[in-house]
């Protein structure tokens, strides 16, 4: 029987991290039978810690921080949606603001008729009694979206703005981003893909009054068009939050490269009591772990690693790479090394370049913009479907 030692990235901490593993099971389970799942969890005993609870943290916001450029001009498809996308994250409620700053003038409704934003306000009612399944591929949080959203202050002037399918749009894409952004914050790195996202904004558009889709309404060009300003506004605004989220992961990598000895030795252990083959897949800082224990000695039960989202080939090529410096070759003991990668995760690199022949380096596309997309590839099944392809 394979074993398949899992080993997280930055930032994981339970319970997130049992969720991550119950999901890697589930992927691996839907493209291979037999296999037994080892987790690693390192971030217990090793990851880093704020030893004087947050005293190093500014107190408050403070500078700028650039955005996207003022709007989508030159940016082709894919990247212009996802770079919207990534807007509402940071702020799920921009293209709400963007919507209610072009309110008309108030008119008179005709006698009986019921307001927009009332209308609009039922549907999400409605949602909210359904609960969080009604979007399980997103995880838990919409229904205590959908009731925020309800009394936003900025609901009713952006229902005066649009028609009620875009409204019912706008509002579908606010709730999506917002349930997604949550599981960001939370350090959860199970955002689904591109297409699971867009699914699942569809289904909450029609449930909110949207016409189906195929129907046009006018969707795509709304979106696009607030990407720009509301990331600059969102980004400065949450300044601290992002900070305060990035800590946990950067200082998982420094403690690393600083102090890695430990976790090394206690992945090197852990795979010494398993019975061949075994197969080694980190995520981010994990896939460096992993590298890192495999070049040290040669660990013989080891027949394949898989990295996904991995910095390995870059702290190799600038030198900072514990175990090996460059351009020393990778060790012949070191096994088949397979390298999945995404273009819209910054913190992927390829590694084909600097070790020709040994390593393989294969796209995936998770239709995610940074930093959702590092944290997309246990949703995406091509990721299962290219590790059970090279599984020995």
């Amino acid at each position: 029987m394979t074993a398949i030692v899992f080993i997280h990235g930055t930032g994981v901490r339970e319970p997130g991290f049992t969720a991550l593993v119950g999901r890697v099971a589930a992927g691996l389970a839907a493209v291979r039978d037999g296999l037994r799942i080892v987790p690693y969890y390192w971030g217990a005993t090793h990851g880093a810690t704020l030893g004087a609870g947050g005293a190093s943290l500014p107190a408050g916001p403070g500078g700028t921080s650039r955005g996207l450029s003022e709007g989508p001009a030159g940016v082709d498809g894919d990247d212009a949606e996802t770079a919207a996308w990534a807007a509402l994250y940071a702020d799920p409620y921009a293209e709400l603001a963007l919507a209610a700053a072009g309110t008309p003038p108030a008119r008179e409704q005709p006698p009986g008729s019921v307001p927009p934003v009332q209308a609009l306000q039922a549907r999400l009612a409605a949602l909210v009694a359904q609960g969080d399944l009604f979007v399980n591929e997103l995880g838990p949080g919409l229904a205590r979206a959908a009731i925020d959203l309800s009394a936003h202050p900025l609901l009713g002037p952006a229902a005066d703005a649009l028609d009620a399918g875009d409204l019912a749009a706008l509002a579908a894409r606010s709730l999506t981003a917002r349930v997604i952004a949550d599981a960001l914050d939370a350090d959860l790195p199970l955002v689904p893909p591109g297409g699971t996202r867009d699914v699942v904004a569809d289904r909450l558009a029609e449930a909110l009054g949207a016409p189906p889709r195929g129907t046009e309404r006018g969707l795509r060009s709304f979106l696009l068009r607030s990407a720009g300003s509301a990331a600059t506004r969102a980004v400065v605004r949450r300044r601290r939050a992002l900070t305060e989220a990035g800590h946990p992961m950067a200082g998982d990598i420094l403690r690393y490269l600083s102090r890695g000895d430990a976790v090394r030795t206690g992945l090197r252990t852990l795979v010494a009591g398993l019975e061949p083959p075994v197969v080694l897949v980190g995520h981010s800082l994990g896939g460096i772990i992993a590298l890192d224990a495999l070049i040290s000695a040669p660990l013989p039960q080891v027949r394949l690693l898989v990295t996904a989202g991995s910095q390995g080939p870059f702290l190799y090529e600038s030198g900072s790479l514990p175990s090996l410096e460059h351009p020393a070759p990778l060790p012949d003991h070191v096994p088949d090394w397979l390298n999945l990668y995404d273009h819209r995760d910054l913190l992927s690199y390829v590694g084909a370049g600097l070790f020709p022949g040994r390593v393989t380096d294969v796209p995936v596309d998770s239709r995610q913009p940074f930093p959702a997309a590092h944290s997309a590839y246990w949703t995406n099944p091509a990721v299962y479907r290219h590790i059970a392809d090279r599984l020995p």
